[in-house]
C-alpha cells in the first residue's frame, strides 16, 4: 500500500494528538498508571505525530502483523512494535478493562490518556527472534523485550501535558510540525537525514557531506537519538552539542545543517531500525535519508550493509534512501578515503571504534583527518559537565543523569 509522495507524513496525515489539561479536575477520577521514561518518550512520539500513522499503543494484530512482515494491518509499512506493556497483577489490583478510559502518569503526574482498545498477552521469545532476527539475551533490544510486563495494553492516547525538555536538549527538540515548518523558513525542499547516536567523527563528516551531494540536498538534518543506552554509547549531551558544532566551527554552512533531538529508546535492530528511522524523518519533513555501515547495529548480529539490502525488498516508503559505503582514514592516500575508491583496504585506519575512542581516552590531539580538535576539546568538555567525567555512558550516568524531560504538574 503507498499514497505518499516524499513530502507527506507516512500514512498521507500528521498525527497530532495533544489536549492540555486546564486543571487537574479533567483527570479526576481516572484510574492511573504509572510509566518508566521509555513509554513517556513514546506518548510523546505518538502524540506529536512522529510516529504517524500510529495513533496508540499496538493491539495483537498489528503487533502480529509487524513482526511477520513489517506492516500493520493497514498495509503499511512498520518495523518495530510500539507496545505498552503493564503486569497482570497491576492491571487487576487497578481494575482496569478494555473500554477503559486510563491515565497515564511520569514523576506522579498526567502525562497522557489511553482508550483501552485490548489487553493481550505475547511469546516475548518469539516477538524478539522475529524483530532481532535472534534471541540471544546479550542482544540489547532482546534483553529489552524479554523484560516486558506480562501484558500489553493497546490503545489511542492523546497527550495531557506537554513535557518540558531540559537543557541542552531544549535547543534541539523540535515537533514534527515545527520541523516541517522551519525546513519551509529554510527553503529546504530536499532534506536529507543523518540518523546518529555518535559523536562525529571525520567518518560521519564526509558521509553527511557526500550524501548532500548525492542527493542534491538544500541541507542536512542531523537528528540525534536521546534516551536509553547501553553502557559505552557515547552521552547524549555530547552527540547533540559536538554536531551542532561542526556547523558553529564553520564546516558546515549555517544554512544547509541543523541539528534535532529524537526521544528514542535505542532498539539496535538493525536493517528494520533502519526502516524505522526513516519513516520518523520522513514525518519530520525529510526527503532523503542517508544509510552507512550497520546502520543500527550492534556486535556481530548484522551484516555490514543489512540496512542497504532491506529497501530492496520494500515498496516505496515515499523518502529516499541514500546508501553509502564505509570512510576511512587511509595513510596511504593521507586522509579519509571512501571504500568505493580507496585501494589500499589492507591499510585503512576504521574511524569507528577503538580508534575514536583511544583518541578520546588517551589524551592526544587527534589528527585533523581522524576527529576534529574542536569535538575533542567539546567532548571532555562535555564528560566533565554531564558524564561525571566519562563522554561514555556509565552505570552512573543512567543511575544520575539530569532526565531529558520532566513532566510538569496540571494547571
Amino acid at each position: 500500500m503507498n499514497v505518499d509522495n516524499s513530502l507527506s507524513p507516512h500514512g498521507g496525515v500528521l498525527v497530532e494528538r495533544v489536549q492540555p489539561l486546564r486543571s487537574a479536575d479533567d483527570v479526576a477520577g481516572l484510574t492511573a498508571i504509572e510509566v518508566r521514561e521509555q513509554i513517556v518518550h513514546e506518548c510523546v512520539n505518538l502524540a506529536y505525530g512522529f510516529f504517524s500513522p500510529l495513533t496508540g499503543f499496538m493491539g495483537s494484530a498489528d503487533v502480529a502483523s509487524v513482526a511477520d512482515s513489517m506492516r500493520l494491518v493497514s498495509g503499511y509499512v512498520w518495523p518495530i512494535p510500539i507496545v505498552l506493556d503493564v503486569a497482570d497483577a497491576e492491571l487487576r489490583r487497578a481494575g482496569v478493562s478494555v473500554g477503559d478510559t486510563v491515565l497515564l502518569t511520569h514523576q506522579g503526574n498526567p502525562l497522557a490518556t489511553l482508550e483501552v482498545s485490548e489487553i493481550f498477552a505475547a511469546d516475548l521469545t518469539e516477538l524478539a527472534g522475529k524483530v532481532y532476527a535472534t534471541t540471544e539475551p546479550a542482544h540489547p533490544g532482546v534483553q529489552r523485550t524479554l523484560g516486558y510486563a506480562n501484558r500489553f495494553v493497546a490503545g489511542d492516547i492523546t497527550l495531557v501535558c506537554e513535557p518540558v525538555i531540559s537543557p541542552p536538549f531544549d535547543r534541539y527538540w523540535r515537533t514534527p510540525a515545527q520541523l516541517r515548518a522551519e525546513l519551509d523558513r529554510l527553503g529546504w525542499q530536499r532534506a536529507v537525514a543523518h540518523q546518529t547516536r555518535n559523536v562525529p567523527h571525520s567518518g560521519h563528516e564526509y558521509l553527511m557531506k557526500g550524501a548532500f551531494m548525492e542527493a542534491q540536498a538544500d541541507g542536512v538534518l542531523v537528528s540525534a537519538v536521546i534516551g536509553e543506552k547501553k553502557v559505552g554509547d557515547y552521552i547524549d549531551e555530547a552527540i547533540v552539542l559536538t554536531h551542532e558544532n561542526l556547523r558553529a566551527q564553520g564546516f558546515f554552512r549555517d544554512e544547509i545543517h541543523r541539528t534535532t533531538a529524537l526521544l528514542w529508546d535505542m532498539r539496535y535492530a538493525g536493517p528494520r531500525e533502519a526502516v524505522f528511522h526513516a519513516l520518523v524523518r520522513k514525518n519530520l519533513g525529510c526527503t532523503h535519508h542517508m544509510f552507512g555501515r550497520d546502520h543500527a547495529g550492534v556486535g556481530d548480529y548484522y551484516g555490514r550493509y543489512a540496512a542497504h539490502e532491506i529497501f530492496g525488498e520494500l515498496p516505496d516508503l515515499g523518502i529516499n534512501s541514500v546508501l553509502t559505503l564505509e570512510w576511512w582514514y587511509c595513510p596511504a592516500c593521507g586522509g579519509v578515503a571512501y571504500e568505493g575508491i580507496c585501494g589500499h583496504p589492507d591499510t585503512k585506519q576504521d574511524l569507528a571504534g577503538r580508534l575514536i575512542r583511544s583518541i578520546i581516552d588517551g589524551g592526544a590531539e587527534p589528527a585533523p583527518q581522524t576527529l576534529r580538535a574542536e569535538t575533542l576539546a567539546l567532548v571532555r568538555e562535555c564528560a566533565d559537565e554531564y558524564g561525571f567525567g566519562s563522554p561514555f555512558v556509565t552505570e552512573r550516568y543512567l543511575r544520575e543523569r539530569t532526565p531529558v524531560l520532566t513532566i510538569p504538574p496540571p494547571p
